[in-house]
């Protein structure tokens, strides 16, 4: 009978401790993924920068070097999604492969071309242009945090920022924009 009640408290015991640790891990991921959202701005803007984004690169495939944001969508409706490069030539983006953005179950594939040009732009060093290509648009019916997801050549390592230099590479992505819909 002895042995039965200490089985049944050791058994218990294990039970309170892994609950307890469980919940314990739980909440450092929800705090770590907390600090990684990007919230959408009083206008309904969303913007996505590079330097926010958690990066992948791979040095012997770059196609799929990989851009990833949690954003945090507080009003519903359609939005227009841009996609964002610094590029010396104001002309040509020299885009050598399509980008493939993911925007929870939406997924757009395109080869940007400029859609309008930012001189002066505080988002790419001096001596680039920044450059906007519209990708496309979506309806974003619920509200809550959306995974996003840009895989494309031309998500540089951020190094290549901090030292000013581009290598050959004239263009990369900057940032992912949405902007709510003109009616």
């Amino acid at each position: 009978m002895k042995k039965d009640f200490f089985v049944w408290m050791a058994l218990l015991g294990v039970i309170l401790v892994v609950s307890c640790n469980s919940e314990g891990r739980s909440d450092e991921k929800r705090n770590i993924v907390a600090e990684n959202r990007i919230w959408q701005q009083k206008d309904g803007t969303i913007s996505l920068k590079i330097d926010k984004a958690e990066c992948y690169h791979d040095k012997t495939n770059p196609s799929s070097n990989t851009a990833e944001w949690n954003m945090v969508v507080s009003k519903s409706g359609r939005y227009d999604v841009w996609l964002s490069s610094a590029t010396k030539d104001s002309t040509d983006l020299k885009y050598k492969s399509s980008v493939l953005l993911s925007i929870r179950d939406n997924r757009f594939e395109t080869l940007p071309v400029i859609n309008r040009v930012v001189q002066n732009s505080t988002d790419v060093p001096r001596s680039y242009f920044k450059a906007d290509s519209f990708v496309g648009s979506l309806y974003i019916q619920d509200t809550g945090v959306y995974s996003v997801q840009v895989i494309s050549d031309k998500v540089l390592p951020v190094d290549l920022k901090s030292n000013g230099s581009l290598q050959d590479d004239q263009t990369r992505i900057v940032s992912v924009s949405l902007t709510p819909a003109k009616h």
